[in-house]
């Protein structure tokens, strides 16, 4: 069965794609700015399975997820990170299966603060703590943690060795780039996570949102230099005397959908505190969302 031949999503909700021979995808009904068509779980080896992303904490989903695993033992439940539409339904599949949960660890930013996704789940603790390069084994399936710090500080990617692709999460997805949100988003950690990835060899990802990315080592060499594109925007910004970030963001997304124009806000304050780490742009007091920004002196 071949990759291009399975690589679209397939939207209709609770069904279950066959997209090789050892995985499968049920897609959850939660549509939106940020998740695209849905949230993608995933399901690797037969029989004896490890479940990836349960998704959000809804009924139907499970109920999908389930009909799909009818007969089978979920021995494995896999994090890529705690985000709302990724981890919650760990709650609902595991009194069911029993199986342990793996992951890189709690969600990392504040309750008190806003968000921009879908929130973080701060009921999630793996049951094992997985951290980068160790191994998870199953019955006929093998997967390498890889952590990818920088969309959240947990986030992990699963390398799956028997087939020779990367369960990707959200650090990078098949249908837009990532956003990269303080407090617990980072961005010099998410572009040193995709130098991370573009040493890789895999020759495929499949995203939790969007189609599968065939040409995995183009694909991250195009978002790394679309992240140093953004950065080049923001110093002409700077230089143009555009000093807040609301400034900046008109000029960068014309056109952008009203819905992510806080969420292209807080990337570029991630952006600019990536810049100011590295001596490229400067600000009085701390980079908040609304503090006046300018080129070093």
């Amino acid at each position: 069965m071949s990759l291009t031949f399975n690589r679209e999503l397939d939207f209709f909700y609770g069904k279950v794609s066959v997209l090789s021979p050892t995985i499968r995808r049920v897609v959850a009904e939660n549509p939106g700015p940020f998740t695209f068509k849905g949230t993608g779980t995933y399901i690797v080896g037969r029989g004896e399975v490890a479940v990836i992303d349960p998704g959000p904490y809804d009924e139907a989903h499970f109920a999908s997820l389930m009909h799909a695993l009818k007969g089978e033992t979920v021995t494995h439940i896999l994090v890529t990170h705690t985000h709302r539409d990724h981890s919650p339904g760990v709650q609902l599949l595991q009194p069911e299966t029993g199986a342990p949960s793996y992951g890189y660890g709690p969600h990392g930013g504040d309750k008190g603060l806003p968000h921009v996704e879908e929130g973080g789940d701060f009921e999630f603790k793996p049951d094992v703590v997985v951290k980068d390069g160790d191994i998870i084994r199953g019955k006929n399936w093998t997967v390498e943690a890889v952590h990818t710090p920088g969309h959240t500080s947990n986030h992990l990617c699963f390398a799956f060795r028997e087939e020779n692709v990367l369960f990707s999460g959200d650090h990078v997805m098949g249908w837009s780039t990532t956003v990269v949100s303080q407090p617990d988003g980072d961005m010099g950690a998410y572009m040193r996570s995709l130098e991370k990835l573009h040493k890789r060899n895999e020759k495929a990802y499949w995203p939790t949102h969007g189609a599968a990315i065939e040409d995995p080592k183009s694909h991250v060499a195009g978002l790394i230099a679309h992240r140093r594109h953004r950065e080049d925007q923001i110093a002409a910004c700077l230089r143009d005397g555009r000093s807040t970030i609301p400034e900046m963001v008109e000029a960068m997304y014309i056109g952008l959908d009203p819905r992510l124009i806080g969420g292209a806000r807080r990337s570029v304050q991630s952006h600019l505190i990536h810049m100011i780490e590295t001596g490229r742009a400067a600000c009085a007091g701390k980079p908040e969302l609304d503090a006046v920004y300018s080129l070093p002196r």
